[in-house]
């Protein structure tokens, strides 16, 4: 029988990790704000400051990779439960299926993706929990004209869940950066490629791939111009800094910065 100890929150390298099964995530999930970090994000946290502080402000940050499940174990420190943003957004669906106060926005996607998977939920469901949705056009975030538009949009439709599938670092960012502008919406998911699956235009691993840490390894195959540096270049810097943490000898990049810009001089 493992003995080793079930901590609260997990720590692999500079990010605290919330070990949650999918149950006390939804019974704890009136409000906040939910990121759900994988490897990738691990290693984009190592030199993205504006994405390590985006990061820094989330209420709930949950495991999305069976390959950090096998980091933690590798610590000493397990994690209970993979909670992928493609597993978590259908189960907080249902679980708030009879719930008419939950209503979704859904923002991100190709144009009518998001529309077409609002159908689908909706039919699922049995009411209309998604209420909205946009495709904001490439480069959006750069114009302050678009990200209003954007923001109007979320809050006439009364949503009090915004659902944001725009990858990372961009979609953290952007919750980071407006979540005060937006006062009727009580939950911000970070949910990645979520709305093209639950729209049908993107397939998921197989149960058995994801089970054994090999959904990389699958979505590398469908999509391999976009995810070959992703998977192959970044992926063995992350057992290398895996094996730092192992022997104490990792460090933080924004410790001693962070430190400084709080701390006031001599």
């Amino acid at each position: 029988m493992d003995q080793r100890p079930l901590l609260d929150r997990v720590r692999l390298l500079n990010l605290d990790i919330d070990n949650l099964t999918m149950d006390e995530l939804l019974e704890r999930l009136d409000r906040g704000v939910v990121y759900t970090p994988n490897v990738d994000h691990l290693l984009q946290l190592q030199d993205d400051p504006s994405f390590f502080v985006a990061y820094e402000d989330a209420d709930f940050r949950v495991c999305d990779s069976q390959l950090l499940i096998f980091a933690a174990r590798v610590l000493g420190t397990p994690l209970r439960q993979k909670l992928s943003g493609s597993d978590l957004f259908p189960a907080f669906c249902r679980f708030h299926r009879n719930h008419s106060n939950v209503t979704i926005f859904l923002l991100g996607a190709r144009e009518g993706v998001a529309a077409q998977a609002q159908g689908r939920i909706n039919a699922r469901i049995g009411r209309q929990i998604v209420v909205g949705t946009y495709s904001p056009p490439f480069g959006f975030e750069n114009d302050q004209g678009e990200c209003e538009h954007i923001l109007q949009q979320v809050e006439r439709s009364g949503a009090t869940v915004l659902a944001v599938g725009l990858g990372a670092p961009k979609q953290e960012r952007f919750i980071h950066r407006f979540r005060s502008r937006l006062s009727s919406v009580r939950i911000f998911l970070a949910i990645g490629a979520t709305i093209d699956f639950e729209a049908g235009t993107l397939s998921r691993s197989p149960g058995l791939l994801s089970s054994l840490g090999l959904e990389w390894f699958y979505r590398l195959c469908r999509e391999p111009r976009r995810l070959w540096r992703r998977y192959l270049w970044k992926g063995p810097r992350f057992f290398w800094l895996l094996l730092l943490q192992r022997l104490g000898l990792y460090r933080d990049p924004w410790k001693r910065q962070l430190r400084a810009a709080v701390e006031p001089e001599d």
